[in-house]
């Protein structure tokens, strides 16, 4: 599997569609796409990777507690900005349009120790930091008002963020779109912000409109979590590995959606062929057809999602799902150590992007002279 590709050294970490016009890859080969001309034979037992994602699923869902917490305060939270939202004036210069769950919340992604929930608020007025901040603290007076908890709200680049000891709502803030042009650059909050926070609301109803399913839901949980332990997923945006994800398990030739199994390897596959690689045709983003979706990455870090991607698929096919999952009580560091499964070695990829081409002209002339 070569993930040889020509690097551009001048590419902006976003790419409008159309930059690598001049140097496109043809499609990544994805066998489910071809079985009449590449028949797929029995790779072991399935069964063996279904209990691994389903046990993995199990350990990563949010205990009973931390449901109860989140939406009891995810209501509390609502229940306020409703009374701000009917009562003019009640928090001045704070006029709100409409507020929408959205993020793993909305989804049913969540998982444990990450009691967060996201709310996006639309405003009818051209929001400043200071009045972000001063709604929050409204939102605090009033949580603080009804229980004895401690509260605190802090300031975000997205908006802010309501915490309390069992759980946290974050409030992504944006505005009505015909109050857009009426942004001051050094005054209200940044143009791009508000757009990706509205966005919000585009994935999310996506989401619920075709990915509300169990196998979407088990797949997304598993690789949210491959992204926070495998070093090369960090930059791996979690809205892409959902349509991926959703790719995987949906777009076949007969239109029957996969196991749980094949999707978890077909995704691996996938990016393992350089999906979003630079010059791929990638997949585009359904809520913005304009913007393929390896044009929101930097090349290097489309090279770490393929490198790791690649070796945890060569694991995967050894027989080393409990290990990529975590289910294993070993501690390894799969994409940066030799490991062996089943009498095979697996060597750890090198990243094609970011080599020093001066330093091994330097080497290989140092060895050729030797």
């Amino acid at each position: 599997m070569n993930r040889g590709y020509i690097p551009s050294l001048m590419n902006p970490p976003f790419r409008p569609a159309g930059y690598h016009a001049a140097f496109k890859r043809p499609l990544p080969f994805d066998q489910y796409l071809c079985e009449h001309f590449f028949p797929r034979i029995p790779e072991g037992d399935d069964t063996i990777v279904t209990q691994a994602l389903l046990q993995r699923n199990q350990a990563l869902m949010p205990t009973v507690a931390e449901q109860a917490s989140i939406n009891q305060m995810v209501s509390k939270v609502k229940q306020i900005l409703d009374n701000v939202q009917n009562t003019p004036k009640k928090v001045p210069n704070v006029e709100i349009q409409e507020i929408r769950e959205v993020g793993s919340f909305k989804k049913g992604i969540m998982m444990t120790k990450s009691n967060i929930a996201d709310l996006v608020v639309i405003l009818k007025t051209l929001p400043t930091v200071e009045l972000v901040m001063t709604l929050g603290q409204k939102i605090v007076d009033e949580l603080k008002s009804e229980q004895k908890e401690i509260f605190g709200c802090v300031s975000r680049p997205y908006g802010c963020e309501i915490a309390g000891t069992q759980a946290v709502v974050r409030i992504y803030v944006t505005i009505i779109p015909p109050n857009v042009p009426l942004l001051e650059p050094d005054l209200h909050m940044p143009a791009h912000i508000l757009q990706q926070n509205m966005a919000m609301i585009r994935h999310s109803r996506w989401f619920e409109e075709n990915g509300n399913t169990s196998t979407m839901k088990v797949l997304v949980r598993c690789l949210k979590d491959m992204k926070k332990r495998h070093e090369g997923f960090e930059k791996f945006n979690v809205w892409h590995i959902e349509l991926i994800a959703h790719y995987a398990i949906h777009h076949t030739p007969n239109r029957q959606p996969l196991p749980l199994s094949h999707a978890f390897k077909r995704f691996l596959q996938l990016i393992s062929t350089g999906i979003l690689l630079p010059g791929s045709p990638s997949l585009s983003d359904p809520c913005d057809r304009a913007y393929p979706l390896n044009s929101f990455y930097e090349d290097a870090d489309t090279d770490a999602i393929c490198c790791d991607a690649q070796t945890l698929l060569r694991i995967l096919c050894h027989g080393g799902i409990n290990a990529i999952l975590g289910n294993d009580s070993k501690q390894v560091n799969l994409t940066a150590e030799i490991s062996i499964w089943d009498s095979v070695v697996t060597t750890p990829l090198e990243k094609a992007f970011g080599v020093d081409l001066e330093k091994m002209e330097e080497d290989f002339s140092v060895n050729e002279k030797a």
